[in-house]
Parts: C-alpha cells; sequence; structure tokens
C-alpha cells in the first residue's frame, strides 16, 4: 500500500509514464500476435508441401501453361511415386490480392495423389469430389464456407457460376481453407476462358493444366528428382518443401524484426519515462530518504522500495498495454473474419511475455535513481531543502 501511495503523491506524472509504457506494450501485443499469425501459416504451409514437389512453367507459383502430357512424362522418371496435375486460379479474375491468402480454384482429379498426400483434408459436411464428378460442383474450405455462408447442399458463385457446393473441409489454417476445389475439367475450362484469345485459340482445354504436384519415392532425395523434372520438362520450374521455407520464411523474418523494433521503442520510450519519474521522486523525497538512513534503513532497503515501485509502474502499464492489444486483436478479427481474413493469434505466451518486458523494464530503469538515492549522505539528505 505504500508503494501505492508513493505513486499517487504525483498522479499526472505517474499517469503519463503509464500511458508512455502502455502505447509501447499495446503495440508490442498487436503485432506480436500478428506475428504469430504469419508464423504459423507459414510452419503449417511448410508441413503442407514438405512431401511434395509443386512443378510450374517459369517461377515457382506461376500460373503459365502447362501441358497435361508433362504430367506423364513426370511419372515415368524415377523416384516419382504419383502425380497430381492440377489448374489453379484466382477465385474472382480482378481479385486484387492484399495480406494473407487469397482465395484460389483448384481443378484436379480426386485420388491422384495414390495416397501418398500426408495431410489429408477433412470434412466439416457432406462429401469429397470423386474422379466421376464433372460439371459445377465445389468443395469449399473452412474459410470460403464461412466467408459466403454455406454448407453442404447449399450453393456459390464462382466465376458468375453458381457452384452446388458438395461438400465442407474443415479447418488446416493453411491455404486449403481458401481454396474451392472443383473437378479438373471444369477448373480447365475456366482457366482457358483466361488466357490471351492469342494464346487461347491455339490450346484445347482438356490438355491445360498450370501446376503438377509430384510425390517422391519416400526416402528419395527431393533434389534429384526436381533436378530430373527440370531436366525432362522445358521451362519447368520446380519448389520442394525447404525451398517453400526459404523462400516464404523471409516473411517470418520481416515481422520478427518488426518485434524487435517495436520492443526497443518499447524500451526506450518507456525506460526514459520511468527514469524521469523516479528521478524526480527521489528528488522530492530527499529529506524522507535521509530520514529512513539516519533511523537505520539499509541501503538495499532504499532500493528495494524505489525499485518496487518502478516495478508497479511497469506492471499496471504491461496490463493495460495487454488490455488494449487485446481489444484492438480481437476487433480486427472480427472485423476480417466476414471476409475470411484473420490477421493476428494472441497467444498466452505473448500476454506473459507483454506483462514480464514491462515489468522488468520498469525494473531495470528505476535501478538508476534508487541506486543513488541509496547514495545520498543521511545528514546531507536532511538538510535538502
Amino acid at each position: 500500500m505504500s508503494t501505492l501511495r508513493n505513486l499517487a503523491r504525483r498522479k499526472l506524472r505517474t499517469t503519463l509514464t503509464v500511458l508512455g509504457i502502455t502505447i509501447g506494450i499495446a503495440a508490442l501485443v498487436v503485432f506480436s500476435s500478428m506475428a504469430n499469425q504469419i508464423n504459423s501459416l507459414v510452419g503449417l504451409g511448410a508441413e503442407f508441401y514438405d512431401d511434395k514437389i509443386v512443378v510450374t512453367d517459369g517461377e515457382p507459383f506461376g500460373t503459365s501453361p502447362m501441358r497435361l502430357a508433362d504430367a506423364d512424362a513426370i511419372a515415368a522418371l524415377d523416384g516419382v511415386a504419383a502425380v497430381d496435375p492440377r489448374v489453379e486460379l484466382l477465385w474472382e479474375s480482378d481479385l486484387a490480392i492484399g495480406f494473407g491468402i487469397p482465395d484460389t480454384v483448384t481443378g484436379s482429379t480426386p485420388g491422384a495423389d495414390a495416397g501418398h498426400d500426408t495431410v489429408p483434408l477433412k470434412l466439416a459436411t457432406g462429401r469429397m469430389l470423386t474422379a466421376e464428378d464433372e460439371g459445377n460442383l465445389v468443395v469449399l474450405g473452412s474459410t470460403l464456407a464461412v466467408k459466403h455462408g454455406v454448407v453442404a447442399g447449399g450453393s456459390v458463385e464462382i466465376r458468375g457460376e453458381a457452384f452446388e457446393v458438395v461438400g465442407t473441409l474443415q479447418s488446416t489454417l493453411t491455404a486449403p481453407d481458401t481454396t474451392a476445389l472443383v473437378p479438373l475439367r471444369t477448373a480447365q475450362l475456366i482457366y482457358l476462358g483466361d488466357l490471351p484469345p492469342l494464346v487461347a485459340e491455339s490450346l484445347v482445354a482438356e490438355e491445360l493444366v498450370n501446376q503438377i504436384i509430384v510425390y517422391p519415392v519416400e526416402g528419395s532425395d527431393f533434389d534429384a528428382v526436381a533436378g530430373a523434372i527440370e531436366a525432362t520438362i522445358a521451362n519447368s520450374a520446380t519448389m520442394t518443401g525447404a525451398e517453400f521455407d526459404e523462400t516464404v520464411g523471409g516473411t517470418t523474418a520481416i515481422f520478427n524484426a518488426i518485434i524487435i523494433g517495436i520492443a526497443v521503442i518499447s524500451l526506450v520510450v518507456g525506460g526514459l519515462s520511468v527514469i524521469n519519474t523516479m528521478a524526480m521522486s527521489v528528488a522530492e523525497r530527499t529529506r524522507e530518504i535521509g530520514i529512513k538512513r539516519a533511523i537505520g534503513g539499509s541501503r538495499r532497503r532504499i532500493i528495494r522500495e524505489l525499485v518496487g515501485e518502478a516495478g508497479l509502474i511497469g506492471i499496471i502499464g504491461g496490463l493495460i498495454g495487454l488490455t488494449l492489444g487485446w481489444v484492438v486483436v480481437l476487433l480486427a478479427n472480427d472485423l476480417g473474419r466476414s471476409s475470411g481474413t484473420v490477421l493476428f493469434d494472441l497467444t498466452p505466451g505473448t500476454a506473459v511475455f507483454a506483462v514480464a518486458f514491462s515489468t522488468i523494464l520498469g525494473m531495470v530503469a528505476g535501478l538508476i535513481p534508487a541506486w543513488s538515492a541509496a547514495r545520498l549522505d543521511p545528514v546531507a539528505a536532511l538538510r535538502y531543502e
């Protein structure tokens, strides 16, 4: 209680100091939550691509047309267990790609992986597509199902056409959540219509794909298989799970660097505020400190009291900052959930770290004025006016 009374002596100064820490911690919580979500997406994405080699005509993630016959050529290579030719395109041809994974439509032949996919998709409602399915049928990822408010038996519009929803998937927290699965033939027809007329007129829809998923034989050298594919298929590009980590992992590094920057700003701003507040407090309480020293108060006790006050300022600022950051994260996720975009993931670890960081920050910043107060000469302090 005495610690609270001491802080309450200068309410405005203490409030401004707490506010400085609050803003820094709130920013730390928000950006850490964003980094958590990015790390989760990258980690689960790496798991999804871990057992595959993605083949495209050009750069990785490219969408240039390839021949379905390329899949047959790849299947004949040593070390290849199965191939899954696909057509992947955006949900809307004019869809603006922003932050997060865009909504996509993927056409493939069910069962083409021959059971080699280690990340099986699980149904929430309805059924999966079968190799015999044709026409405008679709299985929606969990995010798309929520976004469009449909379950199996409903319908959804894709590219201006009505599709019957035969199933919806459970959440995977990665690419399948924003993917609509349709029969390969259906996706080929849509894809051909997307191509420039001069290109499309020389192509046949049934012969088109723009991505081939390759499942190497268990225990084989993925890099060697990828090299053999690029040597066999002209102008092809391959991406293994390791390359996915390298390509996408840079995003994680950027956000982690932002978090470090926010932490440093919090350290500087909050630390200077606490030092200023505690230094002024020591100056105003010089006689009081002198009396405590004169009646036998040890230097250690003086330091402990002042550091305790500074730590309390850090705790209060940290808790308020955590609450403010949590509110921002909650509101942002609620707003984004309607459009299928969840940007933040506030974990218990992040919450504990934020409060611990602010508390330690306050205590460390309070050490300097506390040490100065403990070294005051009792007689000189008693004469202080």
